[in-house]
């Protein structure tokens, strides 16, 4: 343990802290820009600087360890002097555009501007006009509003191992873009949103489309309906000052119809439909014979794009079934039209999401037209649904409760955990148990898939049998599960593992790249106890058992895996470069 003082106040923590976090513990605030908790320190922006008793040199504390003896000073007048100068630098290279910023209010420049009160051009712009990248369908990168913090860079290369965000050029030219100056689109980028919803500024934020569905809900000739992510519930209540966690679902359904919505579905439905789907599929497999294994969850766009990019040589072993927010789509244009005598043409189905690579899912083959028409319209991420809520003057958290629409909107403890790392593993394994054995687990939780370590590793018995599961988060973590496979194959041993989960973003969806901004495990903790105490909630904590599932397969679908539900459930995946041509 190191003992120190900082601003006068006895602090003792573990030897390599950071002064920054050692700070935190006397409740001492040390602004910076370019420190995330979620990655290494740069020592980038310079604003974190302090000084240590009997030196004149200024440090800085993201990047320096607290050593014992030290006697820290983090604030006086010389030391605000700089953070300020360094600020007004940093302003002098920027645009001048907080209020059409997509980042207005929730900027972090703006905020220590706001803090250290600069209200006048204190050194002459030189802002260079950059045209924006505006190639993909789901992040709009506007170069100019960069600080090069380089938190992006990070997380798209260390993170996520995806590397489609690179610094180029040195010295004051110095500029953050795609790998090789090309656009996004071209570029290995899978969509994830991690780099919009770790960037400080507006620099990097999601496609906003919510003009696109006001224009919907206020054409007479469209029949707007809506669905809502498990994840999103737990999250948007922190774009109204809510704690992280608290479950908004039913005042969603409230505010959702208050927008002009006429019917309110829930994609946990759906979810439960794609755990019937594919925990089937796994039983196929793993006891019947009928595929490759391991069989590798597909909910997770980000995570597909990846894999035909990089994995291809997985595709045999992906599941088919789509995600959710495509199954409630397709659904909502064949069945539920089919129930009510509706034009599935008129109908215009919005999914609200935590990701921005469910903008780009929307287009992605042609199996996303199931339904003889785009299954789902639009996807807007929970920053825009929030932003939408509190146009139209919704008084959000004071809304009275409200209930789905039947036929789309029931939903099982399984259905609510897939927003959760690990969480389409558990409810997977609830199923398939059942289908196998005709029996339930007799611990409905399965904790060793649970928590945010990166690689997560188990087993499960069914029907006497072992079943090896693993699940991944952050897509830096894939490749030490997928090369454990590769190795095993190619020494002619059995699979190490027979059920695989990855999800593009740390934490699972409640980590999102379109979720309110300021995430780290803290919060995600948070989130995912949300989702967990919904689940306990809920009456019926099994896929299966979901009484408007039953009835859609009795109804409609006939059965999982039926020829019906192939058609309209399920996908395929083909090998793709990594840069575009």
């Amino acid at each position: 343990m190191i003992t120190a003082r900082i601003n006068d106040l006895p602090v003792e923590v573990p030897e390599g802290t950071s002064i920054l976090d050692a700070a935190r513990r006397v409740q001492v605030k040390i602004p910076t820009l370019c420190k995330h908790k979620d990655l290494l320190p740069t020592a980038a922006c310079g604003i974190c600087i302090v000084r240590n008793k009997g030196s004149n040199k200024m440090i800085r504390a993201c990047c320096t360890p607290l050593e014992n003896g030290m006697e820290i000073t983090t604030h006086d007048s010389d030391i605000v002097d700089v953070r300020r100068s360094t600020l007004e630098l940093i302003l002098s290279n920027h645009p001048n555009a907080c209020l059409t910023c997509g980042r207005n209010g929730e900027c972090e420049l703006q905020t220590l501007a706001a803090d250290f009160n600069i209200h006048h051009e204190a050194i002459k712009r030189y802002v260079k006009e950059t045209p924006a990248d505006t190639s993909t369908d789901s992040i709009v990168i506007e170069f100019v509003k960069c600080i090069k913090c380089g938190r992006c860079v990070q997380v798209c290369q260390d993170m996520q191992n995806v590397w489609a965000l690179s610094f180029l050029d040195r010295g004051i030219n110095t500029r953050m873009a795609p790998a090789g100056d090309i656009v996004l689109a071209e570029s290995p980028c899978v969509k994830c949103g991690q780099c919009s919803a770790h960037c400080p500024t507006g620099a990097i934020v999601e496609k906003d489309e919510t003009a696109a569905v006001w224009n919907a809900l206020h054409d007479t000739d469209k029949i707007c309906v809506v669905q809502i992510a498990p994840s999103v519930r737990v999250t948007v209540g922190e774009a109204f000052g809510l704690p992280p966690g608290a479950n908004l679902t039913k005042k969603l359904y409230s505010a959702l119809r208050r927008l002009g919505f006429k019917a309110v579905f829930d994609t946990n439905f759906s979810a439960d439909v794609t755990i019937v789907e594919e925990a089937s599929e796994f039983i196929e497999r793993f006891a019947h014979k009928r595929g490759a294994l391991p069989l590798i969850t597909s909910c997770c766009p980000s995570w597909t794009d990846h894999m035909e990019k990089r994995h291809w040589d997985f595709i045999d072993n992906f599941s088919t079934a789509k995600s959710p927010q495509q199954m409630l789509g397709v659904l909502a244009k064949t069945y539920y039209a089919q129930k009510l005598g509706l034009d599935p043409a008129k109908l215009y189905m919005v999914s609200i999401m935590p990701c921005t690579a469910k903008k780009y899912e929307l287009s992605r083959t042609e199996e996303m037209y199931a339904s003889g028409h785009k299954d789902v319209d639009v996807a807007l991420t929970t920053r825009e649904l929030a932003r939408m809520i509190k146009q139209s003057g919704i008084d959000f958290l004071n809304l009275p409760d409200a209930e789905a629409d039947s036929l789309l909107g029931d939903y099982s403890g399984a259905g609510t955990i897939f927003g959760a790392t690990g969480g389409v593993m558990e409810a997977a394994v609830r199923t398939a148990h059942f289908y196998a054995t005709g029996r339930k687990l007799d611990k409905v939780e399965l904790e060793s898939v649970r928590g945010l370590q990166g690689v997560k590793e188990g087993t499960v018995q069914i029907d006497g049998a072992t079943v090896r599961v693993a699940v991944a988060h952050g897509l830096a973590n894939v490749e030490a599960v997928l090369d454990r496979v590769r190795e095993a194959r190619k020494a002619g041993k059995d699979t190490p593992y027979h059920f695989i989960e990855v999800m593009a973003c740390p934490g699972g969806c409640i980590g999102g790249g379109g979720q309110p901004y300021g995430v780290d495990n803290e919060r995600r903790k948070l989130r995912i106890a949300g989702l967990y105490q919904d689940d306990r909630d809920r009456t019926v904590r099994y896929s299966h058992e979901n009484p408007e599932v039953i009835r859609l397969y009795k109804e409609f679908l006939e059965k999982p895996l039926s020829t019906k539900s192939h058609h309209l459930l399920h996908t395929r995946y083909t090998a793709r470069p990594l840069y575009k041509r």
